[in-house]
């Protein structure tokens, strides 16, 4: 679809759609943004112009069908895949890609560490209509023997491959500085973000500074060229209750609010990563001190996990977390699974990842009173009044799981139309109680009374 699209750009010094935005140039995907979104073309240019909207679409992704992410449009989720160092399987990956797909991931993060990283995120990209992030620095350290031979040539090559790949947005570690590793100290379980544990060693190891930081203005001219949308990584988020908040976390964030506003002076697209563990008192506060730090750009934050103890159930401590930050004004919502700490996950994790975050984000889009965000809700919940199974069903995040959890007890299409499930029967249905009530409150006694002798039999 966006072929034609893209070869009307091609040989353009700056090609992000914010540089087209602040010339006042509509673009396709503009316009195909405020379609989804349902809203006017020209509020979607306003809010890419100004940096508050992301649309993350490579120039070399034209499979992309284009979207968006900010406090003014739909709460968004992300699901990430990708093998570890230890295993390594396409068909593995790309089986994952189709239940984000399928489930309805806004968009996908490529996290492989290992194996083929290149024929991986090919695969993903050709197959995949939503925008797909990565970790450069993950492919550069497989590329070397050990931390200490990072270079920022090889760091910024890294980057311009995988943007010629098509990759869409990437998160990058610039925010962390030499100055901020030693408001570390005291903390539980120090920096768990791996781009940033690696360039902490890297800074450590050579006593200088960070550099993608250093190198910035290098990287933002290869986003430029591609229209790479910068996603800055939270490389000292806090990794369990107690260090959320803390000195060296929000040192970070000024940084990024800084790099933020030099990518902008680029035209270069922008979000902003934010914390991972963090109390359910602590969400609205750290959400709010991001939109002010970073001038509205959109906050992408993972969970945040509410507490330390649900390893196995960490999709649902994030879920509660989520749903609170999306109310609170994050723009998009990193799913965790319930493998989140303890392995990869696999297939059916990610699937249960995603329909949390899914709902998390509904929850928040219903709480801010988006405009039709209840449409759903309400026409299921019709549905579940006059017994229409299927309806159910359809309406549902999870159609097949919600009939397989039906189905298990009452399998036989009858029931598919019966006004009872397992859990109450024929007999002692509420609703169906209250159907009856109501044909009395309506007049049509006779109508109840067979109701109610029907449901005694």
């Amino acid at each position: 679809m966006r072929s034609t699209w893209i070869d009307k750009r091609r040989g353009d010094a700056c090609v992000t759609q914010m540089h087209y935005a602040r010339k006042g140039v509509m673009t396709e995907e503009m316009l195909y943004v405020a379609m989804r979104e349902n809203v006017d073309p020209e509020f979607i240019r306003d809010e890419v112009a100004r940096g508050r909207m992301i649309i993350p679409a490579n120039i070399a992704h034209p499979e992309l069908e284009p979207m968006a992410i900010g406090i003014n449009s739909r709460c968004k989720i992300n699901a990430n895949i990708g093998n570890s160092a230890v295993t390594s399987d396409v068909a593995g990956e790309l089986a994952k890609l189709d239940v984000c797909l399928k489930l309805g991931a806004d968009t996908v993060m490529d996290l492989s560490t290992g194996g083929d990283i290149n024929g991986i995120r090919h695969a993903i990209l050709r197959k995949s209509t939503v925008p797909i992030g990565t970790v450069p620095i993950y492919q550069a350290l497989e590329e070397v023997k050990k931390v200490e031979d990072l270079t920022a040539d090889l760091l910024l090559d890294v980057v311009e491959r995988q943007a010629q790949q098509g990759v869409d947005y990437m998160t990058i570690h610039a925010g962390i500085l030499m100055a901020h590793l030693p408001l570390v100290e005291g903390r539980i379980t120090g920096i768990v973000s791996r781009g940033g544990a690696i360039l902490a060693k890297w800074m450590t190891s050579h006593h200088a500074e960070n550099p993608f930081y250093t190198h910035y203005d290098r990287l933002l001219d290869i986003c430029r060229r591609y229209d790479v949308t910068l996603s800055l990584g939270d490389s000292l988020r806090p990794g369990c209750l107690h260090d959320a908040s803390d000195r060296a976390q929000f040192a970070e964030l000024d940084t990024l609010g800084e790099l933020t506003r030099r990518a902008w002076e680029a035209d270069v697209q922008v979000m902003v990563e934010g914390p991972g563990h963090v109390p359910l008192d602590q969400i609205r506060m750290n959400v709010e001190r991001q939109i002010k730090v970073c001038n509205e750009a959109p906050f992408y934050v993972l969970g945040p996990l509410v507490t330390d103890i649900s390893p196995g159930y960490d999709h649902i401590s994030s879920a509660i977390g989520a749903a609170v930050a999306g109310w609170s004004g994050a723009a998009m919502l990193c799913y965790v699974t319930p493998k989140e700490h303890l392995g990869l996950p696999d297939a059916e994790d990610v699937r249960q990842g995603i329909v949390a975050y899914k709902i998390a984000a509904h929850a928040a889009d219903v709480a801010r009173h988006r405009p039709g965000a209840r449409d759903r809700d309400d026409a299921l919940s019709r549905a579940r009044y006059t017994f229409d199974w299927k309806t159910q069903f359809a309406l549902s995040l999870d159609p097949e799981r919600a009939r397989e959890m039906h189905d298990a007890t009452l399998p036989e299409e009858y029931f598919k139309s019966a006004e009872f499930c397992s859990m109450c029967g024929p007999k002692f249905c509420s609703m169906k109680i209250s159907q009856a009530v109501e044909a009395w409150n309506d007049g049509r006694r006779n109508e109840a009374r067979e109701q109610i002798a029907a449901m005694n039999v």
